[in-house]
């Protein structure tokens, strides 16, 4: 595998960005590792970071790169901040980077696939939030996502205790009235996508039933159930912390419909 760090300009932020790309190498002489190769253009999976991180986080705290190595796919990894891969009320137009952008200049930069059926995205807590939006938002384009641990449903605003905390909230999607049947809600996106009659991309999500998110991931399980969009769900003991994660990125790396790679 290859590992690279990518700094560029985004004319949709106005600013220069840094995402990290693995990208396939095929190796037999790795002690420890070997990697494959894919038969054409690899596929790729966008891995989005959560709330407190950045483009760097995925391989810093699981291995990552070894568990993709033996399936030739390619791992873009994005920095957004804490915006919650939105076009910010007051702030930067980061889901115009992360959805359009950001997949021209992976095109642009490095031979990977652009087949919606190579096309894949997952994430954690707030990244699993982004992983659904997207998947829900540009359903012709995600054959698959997958959420780990995300915060996929949001109460009222206002119930929220730390007054900072509500503040950011709505710099990033205004009152909670605009946000609610919005692009940005859900648990709309998901009951738009089960009226239509276009593509679906398959969706993963788990939870540790210690986090803090539970409660929320149930609400948005049984929605999505209610919808009878193609959810597979599972959890498993854990807390929001990377030790789930890093456990669970494997098992959503087995799930995701990735073609065999070449030895």
């Amino acid at each position: 595998m290859a590992l690279m760090e990518c700094s560029c300009f985004s004319e949709s932020l106005g600013l220069s960005v840094t995402f990290n790309a693995i990208l396939p190498q095929p190796t037999s002489r790795q002690i420890g590792m070997s990697g494959a190769a894919a038969a054409g253009d690899p596929a790729v999976l966008y891995l989005l970071h959560g709330m407190s991180d950045d483009h760097t986080i995925w391989c810093r705290r699981t291995s990552i790169e070894r568990y993709v190595a033996p399936l030739a796919l390619a791992v873009i990894m994005p920095n957004v901040h804490r915006s919650s891969y939105t076009d910010m009320k007051h702030g930067n137009k980061y889901w115009t980077f992360v959805s359009e952008e950001l997949p021209q200049l992976v095109n642009r930069f490095f031979r990977v696939s652009a087949a919606r059926e190579d096309t894949f995205v997952a994430g954690l807590s707030m990244g699993g939030y982004g992983s659904f939006k997207l998947a829900l938002r540009q359903p012709e384009r995600f054959a698959a996502a997958a959420s780990l641990s995300g915060g996929l449903f949001r109460d009222d605003f206002a119930k929220i205790e730390d007054p900072a905390r509500r503040e950011e909230i709505a710099n990033t999607f205004g009152a909670y009235s605009e946000f609610q049947g919005s692009d940005n809600d859900l648990m709309h996106l998901a009951a738009g996508l089960a009226k239509s009659k276009g593509p679906r991309p398959k969706l993963f999500q788990c939870c540790g039933t210690e986090d803090f998110l539970y409660a929320a991931n149930l609400r948005f399980r049984d929605h999505a159930r209610s919808l009878g969009l193609e959810l597979t769900y599972e959890e498993g003991p854990g807390k929001h912390e990377w030790g789930f994660w890093d456990k669970w990125i494997q098992r959503v790396l087995e799930w995701l419909p990735v073609k065999k790679a070449e030895g």
